[in-house]
């Protein structure tokens, strides 16, 4: 399965079209955005309008940037949209896991809570994808001026649930890959990164 994953675009409308035009092509089928695709929610309607007409789903989650029940509403009015925070979404054999905003803690108490029914939700044929915005701690993909400032939390979930890909972002400089226990890590950027699951 081939899906096309994109994080932090800020409503930069030259990638925006990037993204789109890939998306478009028949390799793709799904579309992942791991948050802050606007600058404090603005455009953030026109900006969904735009990618719902790729024509196939488009999974969100919030970032520091947009409002969860703002972003909720919106995915509501256009039928490829799907807001997926706290809950997930199943194509096939695969279940994405999804949980926004954050980013700015190394503990995240309400994704804590939440692991037990993000964990009963798996089948075990289930391929599980996790789209978080915080980056996971400990990482390439999140250390900054020379320091890790990721999440443990999440961390700790990617070490013990079977994942076969976490995509997160955040940290803009920090755009790239890594393996927690074999399993692949990335932030794929504004740009967006085409990724085989």
């Amino acid at each position: 399965m081939k899906i096309l994953a994109f994080v932090d675009l800020h409503g930069n409308k030259a990638a925006l079209r990037k993204v789109i035009e890939r998306a478009k092509k028949k390799d793709i089928e799904l579309v992942v955005c791991a948050g802050d695709f606007t600058i404090f929610g603005e455009a953030q309607e026109f900006i969904m309008s735009k990618l719902n007409k790729i024509g196939k789903p488009v999974l969100f989650v919030h970032g520091n940037h947009e409002d969860d029940d703002e972003l909720r509403k919106d995915c509501k009015k256009f039928e490829n949209c799907k807001f997926i925070h706290k809950s997930a979404f199943r194509w096939e054999n695969y279940l994405f896991i999804g949980w926004g905003g954050g980013g700015f803690s190394f503990r995240d108490r309400g994704f804590e809570k939440e692991t037990k029914r993000f964990k009963n939700m798996i089948k075990k044929e289930d391929k599980v994808v996790l789209i978080t915005h915080a980056p996971p701690y400990n990482t390439k993909i999140d250390k900054i001026y020379g320091e890790h400032a990721g999440c443990k939390s999440i961390r700790k979930f990617i070490e013990k649930v079977k994942l076969v890909l976490a995509i997160s972002g955040h940290l803009h400089p920090c755009v790239g890959e890594d393996k927690i226990k074999g399993i692949r890590i990335i932030n794929p950027g504004y740009k967006g990164k085409v990724l085989v699951i």
